[in-house]
């Protein structure tokens, strides 16, 4: 019959006789105790394993969203392409795609790609804007600052609706107002912009909180009752930045995107 060599049966024997250590201490353990510490391993694991699928499962999807013709397909192409595909679009469907921002296409090492989606500004499509705002991570609501004061009641009450949205409450979701095709002398400054829509918004506060809670379509209000309204008395962040989808300069928008996924 064959025979371990020496030295394993050494091995052997050491292992056996740790093995039965372990089996006396837990008989001397009581059963009670015994429970409570498997119990405690058990959901120490199974919290372990939750945060490990919760980081993994972290949303990459940015949202593009403003009224129509304030340059939100451009912006999307300039993120992706790097290039305004020939001027304007105007998107009856929601554009998305999955990439690397075209200004980190030349780094190296491995960077998470954005889903960016780029919802249509046309008001009889704007429910669409639902389907994604569960999976978002961040909203660059777009406002064209050239053409700023025609629009600016209807874009702030877009605004509105989306502040409200008990998703983006709830989630908590920064929201970035991108003053676009700023690279024009006549376009508004982020400032007049921020300080145009806050009054807006203050208004609208007013007339909707006129209106009977079954005719209201928002979960959640906005602002501090008896005080002017103000984007940093929101749920969630809100910030304001310039750029010009035309040109290229968009740096700003692309910091906001890398803030809420991390590359």
């Amino acid at each position: 019959m064959w025979k371990l060599p020496e030295g394993m049966e050494q091995w052997k024997k050491e292992l056996e006789e740790w093995l039965n250590r372990g089996i006396e201490f837990i008989n001397q353990i009581p059963p009670t105790q015994l429970y409570i510490a498997c119990a405690v391993l058990l959901l120490t694991t199974a919290l372990l394993l939750l945060l490990q699928v919760f980081r993994r499962k972290k949303s990459t999807t940015i949202v593009l969203a403003g009224l129509s013709g304030s340059g939100k397909t451009v912006l999307f192409y300039q993120l992706r392409d790097g290039s305004t595909h020939q001027g304007t679009v105007t998107s009856m469907e929601p554009n998305e795609d999955t990439f690397v921002l075209h200004s980190e296409s030349t780094k190296k090492g491995k960077i998470k790609p954005v889903h960016l989606v780029d919802v249509p500004g046309h008001s009889r499509l704007r429910p669409k804007l639902d389907e994604f705002l569960p999976q978002a991570a961040g909203i660059v609501f777009v406002v064209d600052a050239l053409e700023f004061l025609p629009n600016c009641s209807a874009a702030s009450e877009y605004l509105y609706d989306i502040l409200t949205n008990s998703t983006v409450v709830k989630k908590k979701i920064p929201v970035l107002i991108c003053c676009n095709k700023t690279d024009k002398v006549t376009a508004h400054t982020k400032e007049f912009i921020r300080k145009q829509m806050e009054k807006e918004i203050d208004k609208l506060r007013a007339s909707r909180s006129a209106v009977s809670e079954a005719d209201m379509t928002n979960d959640f209000t906005l602002g501090i009752p008896g005080q002017a309204f103000s984007f940093s008395q929101c749920h969630n962040k809100v910030s304001v930045a310039e750029a010009s989808g035309l040109t290229g300069e968009i740096s700003q928008v692309e910091q906001f995107i890398r803030e809420q996924v991390k590359p």
